[in-house]
């Protein structure tokens, strides 16, 4: 009896290269629904009143200089803002500041209405002093793509370090839909010496 042979992953990505099917909208969600991201809010005053938007789309690119990046809609109210921004204060948020990362993400929410705490850096940007962790940053370039923003920024200022005690700094995780804290019991064990090397030689 003739054994029957499988797909392999690279056998089912030729046969969809070679029909011309791309990945769909759903598809792409689905994905990234079921992969979490930090969360981190962006703060920024062109003069014209201050605007927040949360973002899970944040990232490092590089140390030096020390370059990270965010993706905005464009149809945001707090886009245009943004764009035309010459500086901007990104908030890396833990679980102590749940409360802001969904009023930064609820659409219509005054961000920064009397009873928010606020207020601005000496350098005049508009920010949450109760994130213990926020960068300001140079925008240094922002892409039109298909109806997003995506924003390039150098960080040129860090806040000091310290301040909530690391029982309380639990990083803030959005994954499907949902907030997550990550703490002690996400841990999983050590991993194995060969793996360990493997993961330091792609560092």
């Amino acid at each position: 009896m003739e054994a029957t042979k499988l797909d392999t992953p690279a056998d089912v990505r030729a046969e969809s290269s070679a029909q011309g099917r791309r990945a769909t909208a759903e598809e792409l969600k689905y994905a990234f629904r079921h992969h979490p991201a930090g969360v981190a809010l962006v703060t920024a005053d062109i003069g014209d009143g201050p605007v927040a938007m949360t973002v899970s789309s944040i990232s490092s690119v590089t140390l030096s200089p020390p370059t990270i990046v965010f993706s905005a809609s464009s149809a945001s109210s707090s886009t245009p803002t943004l764009r035309r921004a010459s500086t901007v204060v990104v908030h890396l948020l833990t679980t102590a500041d749940l409360e802001l990362a969904k009023l930064g993400a609820r659409s219509g929410a005054d961000r920064f209405g009397p009873h928010v705490a606020w207020g601005r850096l000496p350098s005049g940007e508009p920010y949450y002093p109760a994130v213990s962790s926020w960068l300001r940053c140079e925008v240094i370039e922002h892409v039109d793509l298909h109806g997003s923003l995506l924003f390039v920024l150098e960080a040129i200022e860090a806040s000091p370090q310290g301040g909530q005690s690391e029982t309380v700094r639990q990083p803030l995780v959005y994954h499907d839909r949902k907030w997550h804290a990550l703490g002690g019991r996400s841990v999983l064990p050590e991993i194995g010496a060969a793996v360990a090397n493997t993961l330091r030689r792609d560092e």
